[in-house]
């Protein structure tokens, strides 16, 4: 069942956009990348499962699934298709899901580090030895039951800014109440749960699609390769100095890259 579902627009244009926002986060996070964007768009934000406002996952089925089902509904809300998807980390690799399985409905895809980790998985396989190595202390907490401790070693692997002790009591609080998303994020993220790497699934989406990494990430090059090897359509580009959170933290760099791909739709 879909959870109760808490969206915001941002920027009042004529072009409709939806975006969905990264792990631990919410939907006001692209309020910087809609302010980069000029008057000529409307931004469609929602918050994931057990964010923001939104509902909690019932801990059912495939937690992805249910992501991509809210997505689906506030899609279904926006009309009239075709829209524009941008998505950033675990969101894009939801806006991902969407352009294959729903390719009629989706006019361009943007994707900000996608962490659909599984094509890299099957492509190369020193990729998921280097993963779990990069994530073994975020798996030690959290199989010891320690949610700050792997809200923390979370927020090192894939953030850039304060350090953890720096980031405000409710925010950090936020980030552990919230960190085993992540976990729940695997079946898809690692596994493949909705089996997109079989044969032609990734042929589907042929409309205009922008892979987006920070050179900083040193997850992203591989990941946004092997998932632009699929796309028959695709731009894979790296932004300089910039990490795993640049729709945050370099909005600008973001907008300036996302526009391009617009102009092109």
């Amino acid at each position: 069942m879909i959870p109760h579902i808490h969206r915001r627009t941002f920027g009042s244009g004529a072009r409709p956009v939806l975006a969905i926002h990264c792990s631990l986060a919410h939907s006001g996070a692209w309020r910087g990348l809609a302010q980069h964007m000029g008057d000529h768009l409307t931004l469609h934000a929602f918050d994931l499962p057990n964010h923001g406002k939104s509902g909690d996952w019932d801990g059912q089925g495939i937690m992805h699934d249910t992501a991509t089902d809210m997505a689906l509904s506030v899609l279904g809300d926006i009309g009239p298709d075709p829209i524009d998807l941008i998505g950033h980390s675990f969101g894009a690799t939801v806006a991902l899901r969407l352009a294959i399985e729903h390719a009629d409905r989706v006019r361009s895809v943007a994707m900000y580090e996608p962490v659909y980790f599984a094509p890299a998985i099957a492509d190369d396989p020193t990729f998921l030895p280097r993963y779990k190595q990069d994530t073994a202390t975020f798996d030690a907490a959290i199989a010891a039951g320690n949610t700050e401790a792997a809200a923390r070693a979370f927020n090192a692997t894939w953030a850039e800014g304060p350090a953890w002790d720096d980031i405000p009591a409710l925010t950090r609080q936020y980030m552990a109440d919230r960190i085993h998303f992540v976990t729940h994020s695997a079946p898809f993220l690692v596994d493949d749960s909705a089996g997109l790497l079989g044969p032609r699934r990734f042929d589907a989406a042929t409309m205009p699609a922008l892979l987006i990494a920070g050179a900083r990430s040193k997850m992203a090059a591989p990941v946004n390769n092997a998932i632009a090897r699929r796309l028959p359509n695709a731009t894979n580009i790296t932004l300089p100095d910039v990490g795993h959170m640049g729709p945050i933290t370099h909005p600008d760099a973001v907008a300036a890259v996302w526009l391009d791909l617009l102009g092109r739709t």
